[in-house]
């Protein structure tokens, strides 16, 4: 049997000004692509260890990955597209690890419109999706597919399960045993990426409802939170559920969960406090701690599409006289390329950062200039050690520590999630040994650095990831949508508000 398996991930920030072109996926074709998933911990490398055990005939056409960051280039996307639908003639199976989230120039719904190509080029083979926790389902995606099944954890440390979870009900498909029939709703709310950690609050509850109605006899069922940087109509919270055969029942746990979760709306809602405050917090914390106090400047976060090179946090610290600060990672090419020339013992006085105009959001920001000593360069090459990614080869680019006195900060050339403590290390920098630890990140970053800390302050700032909803100028969403209007139904009615 031959089996089509391809990966195509981007959850793009449509706000954002980081440009997303073919290059920013690396992506990987046939031997190379199956060779890069092969003993990974991707969805794809579960499809690939499932099909595999079946003895059927692999075809990876691609695997393609990028930073989250502004809309995917139209001809990125199709060139993309076209790879996996050139592949798939003889294919009995198909299997597909996506995003969810994914907006290119020429399509709001990425994911959505493949599907409709694949489906069209396809019909009748059967098709399952693996999406990311933060997928905004579409009708077209459903329509489309015969299993889609999301990640249930935020981090997310579940990619291999999930594919194996969605791999695993196709072939049951295949062969048989089950047919997969699904249900979703789509609420009228916008989520914040910083409630949907599954560890607590309302998505720890909703995601708690899904694996029990799976324990009752769903075949699947997915919480996906949306991701809502993305001017598109509905880029909402979620729930897709797969039954056997029985549609009703598929029907009636979606829209149990979907009205749980609107009636805890409040709590997939992050209220930002002012960033003094934050910071007033973090040196209380410190003063009390024999550990580093980590603070998250979530409003400029790698893995929503931020630039990760404003200076508002690093400077509204060094004014309040904070020192001890490792800060990072911050993307300016530029000044990476002056310190290198510079050399390490160098005393140098540049400007760094607030360098991609964020002026479409109404923040403008002038580079920070600071003098102080290079300490290190290096190819910024270094190895995952914690739980997410496990062991994969990252690239921050080329990259370098200038010590200010009471910051040290690492820049890099390329935006990179602070995923391991390899992103210092692999610069000769200790972050156990500082007194406060400043990430561009929100959640891939706790895993590793949260056991290492004495305290964790979320800190806003003005960016192109910041929590503050109003700031964003949606034009194609509807409206009303919590919480930026009241959506003005009740908990058993919000099911079909959307």
């Amino acid at each position: 049997m031959k089996v089509l398996i391809a990966r195509m991930n981007h959850e793009t920030n449509t706000f954002s000004p980081v440009p997303t072109p073919l290059a920013a996926f690396g992506p990987l074709y046939g031997e190379d692509a199956y060779r890069d998933n092969r003993d990974g911990s991707t969805a794809m490398s579960a499809f690939i260890d499932l099909a595999e055990a079946r003895g059927a005939e692999l075809v990876t056409p691609l695997s393609a990955w990028a930073n989250p960051s502004g809309p995917v280039h139209a001809g990125a996307y199709d060139a993309m597209c076209r790879c996996i639908l050139e592949a798939i003639p003889g294919c009995e199976a198909i299997f597909l690890d996506l995003h969810g989230a994914m907006v290119a120039e020429n399509s709001d719904d990425g994911e959505g419109d493949l599907l409709a190509k694949v489906r069209a080029a396809a019909p009748g083979v059967p098709i399952a999706v693996a999406l990311d926790l933060h997928g905004n389902v579409t009708q077209t995606m459903v329509d489309n597919a015969d299993v889609i099944f999301s990640f249930k954890t935020y981090p997310h440390v579940d990619m291999y399960e999930t594919g194996e979870h969605a791999g695993r009900l196709l072939w049951d498909m295949i062969d048989g045993r089950i047919r997969p029939v699904m249900a979703w709703r789509i609420l009228p709310l916008m989520t914040s990426t910083l409630r949907s950690a599954t560890a607590a609050g309302a998505m720890r509850d909703a995601v708690d409802h899904a694996r029990q109605a799976q324990e009752a006899g769903a075949l699947g069922v997915s919480i996906l939170a949306g991701f809502g940087l993305a001017d598109i109509p509905r880029p909402c919270l979620s729930v897709v559920v797969i039954a056997d055969g029985d549609r009703q029942q598929a029907e009636r746990i979606a829209a149990d969960i979907a009205a749980r979760m609107w009636s805890q709306r409040e709590g997939f809602v992050y209220r930002s406090e002012p960033l003094a405050h934050s910071l007033a917090r973090a040196q209380a914390m410190a003063l009390q701690a024999d550990k580093p106090i980590l603070l998250l400047d979530h409003g400029d976060n790698c893995n929503s599409g931020g630039t990760c090179d404003t200076t508002g946090v690093l400077e509204q610290a060094l004014a309040l006289g904070m020192d001890g600060i490792m800060a990072g990672l911050l993307c300016d090419p530029d000044a990476v390329q002056a310190l290198a020339l510079a050399g390490v013992g160098a005393t140098v006085t540049l400007p760094i950062g607030n360098k991609r105009s964020l002026a479409a959001l109404g923040m403008h920001a002038r580079p920070l200039t600071v003098t102080g000593t290079v300490r290190a360069v290096s190819d910024g090459r270094y190895t995952i050690a914690g739980p997410t990614y496990t062991g994969k080869a990252m690239n921050m680019g080329r990259s370098a520590v200038l010590d200010i006195g009471a910051a040290r900060i690492v820049l890099t050339s390329q935006t990179h999630e602070p995923w391991d403590l390899g992103v210092f290390e692999s610069l000769g920098l200790d972050p156990r040994a500082a007194r406060y630890l400043l990430l561009k990140s929100r959640m891939y970053c706790r895993p590793v650095f949260v056991p290492i800390c004495g305290g964790l302050v979320e800190c806003d700032s003005p960016g192109a990831t910041t929590s503050n909803l109003a700031v964003y100028p949606f034009r194609k969403r509807v409206r009303p949508m919590y919480p930026l209007e009241d959506a003005g139904c009740d908990a058993g009615a919000a099911p079909a508000c959307a």
